[in-house]
């Protein structure tokens, strides 16, 4: 899986961090970055991209005299993890994020470093990827973040033995995913795998379902600020057709006792179990992984349906636009940072992504798509964000990380019932926009 999702502070999170921060303590323990062992430490979201990161590692470790040494945090620990440790002695010198509102407070504090003027010295760190997606690490109009893994829309994944079996065409329109759910239950099987435990993935139907309806207009003025658009005709809209799918047993009853993070749902999708899953496009890696006949044989994507009437455009895609390295100011090795930095738009990190099912970012791309693991699913997603009118980047991270919580628990308590439409608008408003 590749991190989408920032993830709330826990009792358990906490204890977690105590004991990263004994284990990074062994590499130093001076108020340098990443401790004073003289190497640089790139603290990544624990996953199955890892593997792409560790061999750029081995690969700047050929040629480095400073060495570089990959920390990682499991995906559902970081970002809690990574509040922990970012003012700390065991600060890493670079650590992976989603850019946006993930970043911002560390900016505010100080902590970060501006990538000025390590991209006055090499351009490339800017044009080799895409303006809209570099753009995204800007902090008040400072660059402090290169993209790293690749860009992440939301696709409606799906298993295409069970959808055969049950006589269910992927659904391009509200309406047919309505009727897949109904034939897919009357098979016995869970029409939509939902991994609720995270949170973060039932976030994901709000997100389209909001875009579809309303266009991204609304969540655009609502990050700004405007508490009044969610309110709106069409925000109680996106909501009583949540409403409507979750009635229809779209989901099972045990969607908030699953987890994405711990394989819970793509299993359920992988063995049959689900027809569908709404997921980040680092689905295909994580099956490819830990299923790799299903992500050969039997696993489908399509776009998020249509909604008839909405006024957001078919196109557009909600999710992340990509994954940042963002560096420390206090690093002691700025220069071997910088070396490193220039490998994320190399021709060895752009085909080691595409071999897992990533896509990369880099204006050379398109160049490396038929390298891909599935160069059918790696054209399908460039083709995507490239025609896509709007590019919505997930509400958890688009948000303040002080309204995650606020968020989530909105969200889940909606779909189970606990708050109504005017609950849900009410905690919505609540949320801080700065």
């Amino acid at each position: 899986m590749t991190a989408r999702a920032r993830l709330p502070r826990s009792v358990a999170a906490g204890g977690a961090a105590l004991t990263l921060l004994i284990t990074l303590a062994g590499c130093g323990g001076s108020d340098s970055a990443g401790g004073d062992d003289g190497k640089i430490h790139v603290l990544v979201y624990g996953d199955s991209a890892n593997k792409v990161e560790k061999q750029l590692i081995a690969d700047f470790n050929k040629k480095s005299k400073v060495k570089a040494v990959l920390d990682t945090i499991p995906g559902a620990d970081y970002q809690a993890k990574l509040q922990t440790i970012i003012s700390s002695k065991q600060a890493p010198d670079v650590f992976y994020n989603w850019g946006g509102g993930s970043i911002k407070p560390f900016v505010d504090a100080g902590l970060l470093l501006p990538l000025d003027d390590f991209i006055a010295k090499d351009p490339g760190l800017k044009s080799n990827f895409l303006p809209s997606v570099f753009n995204s690490a800007l902090v008040d109009g400072k660059p402090y973040g290169v993209p790293m893994r690749g860009t992440q829309p939301v696709l409606l994944f799906h298993n295409k033995k069970v959808l055969d079996k049950a006589g269910v065409e992927p659904p391009t329109t509200w309406n047919e995913l309505l009727a897949a759910v109904k034939a897919l239950k009357s098979e016995g099987v869970t029409p939509i795998a939902l991994g609720g435990g995270d949170r973060w993935p039932t976030l994901m139907w709000f997100e389209y379902l909001y875009d579809r309806i309303a266009g991204p207009d609304l969540f655009q003025k609502a990050v700004k600020g405007d508490k009044a658009v969610w309110e709106s005709a069409d925000s109680k809209k996106a909501l009583g057709m949540i409403r409507e799918l979750v009635d229809a047993g779209a989901f099972g009853s045990n969607y908030d006792s699953v987890k994405f993070t711990d394989q819970g749902s793509p299993t359920l999708l992988a063995t049959g179990k689900a027809g569908f899953e709404l997921m980040g496009s680092w689905e295909y890696s994580t099956q490819q992984e830990a299923h790799p006949d299903f992500a050969k044989k039997d696993f489908g994507y399509t776009a998020f349906p249509t909604v008839t009437g909405g006024k957001g455009d078919p196109g557009d895609l909600v999710g992340n636009t990509n994954n940042f390295y963002s560096v420390l100011k206090k690093t002691k090795n700025p220069d071997a940072v910088a070396e490193f930095l220039k490998m994320q738009y190399s021709d060895t990190f752009v085909k080691a992504h595409l071999g897992i099912g990533n896509l990369p970012t880099t204006t050379n791309t398109a160049d490396h798509l038929d390298e891909a693991a599935s160069p059918d699913y790696a054209k399908f997603q460039y083709d995507l964000v490239k025609k896509a009118p709007a590019f919505q980047l997930s509400w958890d991270q688009a948000y303040p990380q002080s309204a995650a919580t606020s968020m989530y628990q909105a969200v889940q308590q909606f779909f189970n019932g606990q708050l109504d439409e005017d609950g849900f608008v009410k905690a919505m408003q609540a949320l801080p926009t700065s």
